[in-house]
């Protein structure tokens, strides 16, 4: 199970993907949004985490790119700070399968990846 992780915190990032490389997924890292997208245009990862705001393009257009440029279904969970409705509506409006607000468990972020490869297989 490959996730696909575009996070523009180092820190959080690199947490996030010693956890869930030691939960046995392959990890492919990202740094910004249009990073993220460049390499969804090759790779085709079983879920998608990420961040809201991030430079050069935000998780917004990223969840944009999958759903309509590349027609996916690829489960994506979004992590933001911000707890703005309106952000978190457009989100969900736009194809997200699920949102996490920071800080969050480690735990908590495996358990929902987890859940919805699950529920993408049945």
């Amino acid at each position: 199970m490959k996730i696909l992780v575009a996070e523009d915190e180092a820190m959080l990032r690199k947490t996030i993907e010693m956890k869930l490389k030691k939960e046995g997924y392959e990890v492919i890292v990202t740094t910004d949004g249009r990073q993220a997208i460049e390499e969804l245009e090759q790779a085709n990862p079983d879920v998608i985490v990420t961040d809201i705001m991030m430079p050069y393009a935000s998780g917004l257009e990223v969840i944009n790119f999958v759903r309509q440029k590349l027609n996916r279904k690829t489960p994506i969970i979004i992590l933001s700070a911000m707890e703005q409705e309106k952000v978190v509506m457009e989100a969900f409006e736009l194809g997200a399968d699920d949102y996490i607000t920071k800080p969050f468990s480690l735990n908590e972020l495996a358990i929902r990846v987890k859940r919805l490869i699950a529920r993408t297989k049945s």
